[in-house]
């Protein structure tokens, strides 16, 4: 499974459902869905800031992430941005390798 973070905004009719069903109908419904993808959710955080809820899911691959995105986006409720997460050891095997490269104007 790979290991995504959900940045999400609510908007128009989204911030009117989500003070008509509160938060914790928000978080089951999420996750009724990615359940439904195959996936769990590790946490689910709604906040003050930049961003309404971070979401952390783990999920079988990134189409089945930006299915999810996709759908939630599709819905006007809510706008997102997907951070895929990395674990400190696939960034040992990524800094192990040596692409070949030429910064421009080199």
């Amino acid at each position: 499974m790979s290991k995504y973070l959900f940045q999400v905004n609510y908007v128009g009719e989204g911030v009117k459902g989500l003070l008509k069903e509160g938060g914790s109908s928000r978080h089951a419904a999420t996750e009724k869905m990615v359940q439904s993808m195959g996936g769990q959710i590790e946490a689910y955080y709604f906040s003050f800031g930049e961003h309404d809820c971070y979401v952390i899911a783990d999920l079988p691959d990134n189409a089945t992430a930006a299915a999810v995105a996709l759908t939630v986006c599709a819905s006007g409720a809510v706008v997102t941005k997907t951070v895929v997460l990395m674990t400190p050891e696939e960034v040992d095997i990524a800094a192990k390798k040596s692409p070949n490269y030429r910064a421009p104007g080199q």
